[in-house]
């Protein structure tokens, strides 16, 4: 639960939230990476970053909402996410919800290897009649990140072991090596694969050939592609393939 004391000086809800959230993270947070007890803040206005991790250098930026989640957050000026995502030290995404008795009820990482600029909608620019007009903001649409790639420290109120966390996101930072080209076709078809059962084949996936195609317009081998991230996925323990073009899902 927030510590609501904490912000008794503050009347703006957006200021007290990050108050109570920042301070909730200080004090139960820890780094998921690398399993450090504790995270360091920043300085102030750091552009997409809270907190680092002192002993292995991660960075983190700290999402807040009331209630659900959803599928898209709002988030900060596009050009500078943009430049973040695809800097050599981009930071991973903590997102946090909580009720209205401020408890938490999930706290979750989205690691820094599942954001490509796909992820990133640009919004709108401000109006001429805005305060800052002409400003262009993003939103940050989750549905393009694989289930795999949401890594709760907290799930409905339950806190999920720290080796469990850990193990997780240890087992999905391949991503890291891949080029950014390379990682969106494995991110592609992990998403599709999200969308079959348990059990599935090698039909299912050619299904979705075409919405392949048009995210990689310049590939003419879609199959061929399709059948080398399933190597990938299977070789890295995502899926098992079963014989005569069938696979299962391990998670």
């Amino acid at each position: 639960m927030f510590n609501t004391a904490l912000a008794a000086r503050y009347r703006a809800k957006p200021q007290i939230i990050r108050v109570l959230s920042e301070a909730w993270v200080r004090e139960n947070g820890y780094c998921p990476y690398c399993g450090h007890d504790s995270l360091n803040d920043f300085a102030n206005n750091q552009p997409v970053a809270d907190f680092y991790c002192p002993q292995c250098a991660a960075q983190y930026e700290l999402k807040s909402k009331q209630a659900r989640l959803g599928h898209v957050i709002n988030d900060g000026a596009y050009e500078t996410m943009i430049a973040r995502i695809n800097s050599a030290d981009n930071p991973s995404f903590f997102f946090l919800t909580y009720a209205k008795d401020y408890l938490v009820n999930n706290f979750l990482l989205i690691p820094k290897h599942f954001f490509t600029p796909e992820i990133i909608i640009k919004r709108k620019p401000l109006s001429a009649t805005a305060k800052r007009a002409g400003w262009v903001g993003c939103n940050i649409d989750l549905r393009h990140v694989p289930e795999s790639g949401k890594v709760f420290l907290v799930k409905d109120k339950q806190v999920i072991a720290r080796q469990s966390v850990t193990a997780q996101l240890a087992q999905t930072t391949f991503l890291q090596s891949q080029s950014l080209s390379a990682r969106g076709w494995t991110l592609d078809v992990w998403r599709c694969i999200d969308q079959l059962p348990a059990r599935f084949s090698l039909t299912h996936l050619y299904a979705f050939s075409d919405t392949l195609r048009q995210k990689h317009p310049n590939n003419q081998h879609i199959h061929a592609k399709i059948r080398q991230q399933l190597q990938i996925l299977r070789d890295k323990g995502f899926i098992e393939f079963v014989g005569r073009g069938q696979y299962r899902k391990i998670q």
